[in-house]
């Protein structure tokens, strides 16, 4: 079963936090830097028509850039309260495990390689004891 990372890891949301800042801070500096330098200039009477005109046109840009930042914030503030609806995958739980009854289970294994039923059977001959267990280790639990 796949499950997705949780919103803190997705780079493509981070990723749109981030750009969507980036893009209100762009858009800002713009749009300060234009109508401060059209300002200084309609004041001082010194404005040309490249002055007036194109920074205008920069202005307007920059407050477009400052609203899809916004729109882009708000997008992933949605994708966040969305990110807290999506059902999480239930978490298993895993019982100890019982060395001691493994090793009862495994005690009455053969190691011959002819199965039990195609011995010549003896009727003095010993029962067959099954070799001794192999050291049991201990392996290590994977975590979630």
């Amino acid at each position: 079963m796949s499950t997705r990372p949780p919103l803190i890891r997705s780079i493509p949301f981070w990723g749109l936090v981030v750009v969507s800042l980036a893009t209100v801070a762009g858009g800002w500096f713009i749009t300060t830097d234009k109508i401060a330098s059209m300002t200084s200039t309609l004041t001082d009477g010194t404005a040309t028509g490249v002055d007036v005109y194109v920074g205008q046109s920069m202005a307007q840009l920059g407050g477009i850039l400052i609203g899809a930042g916004i729109v882009g914030i708000l997008l992933s503030l949605g994708i966040a309260a969305l990110s807290t609806l999506r059902p999480h995958a239930p978490v298993e739980v895993v019982e100890p495990i019982d060395w001691d009854a493994e090793a009862d289970t495994t005690a009455g294994v053969t190691t011959d390689a002819a199965p039990q039923s195609a011995k010549p059977a003896a009727a003095d001959a010993e029962p067959a004891v099954a070799a001794e267990p192999a050291a049991e280790v201990d392996a290590p639990v994977a975590s979630r």
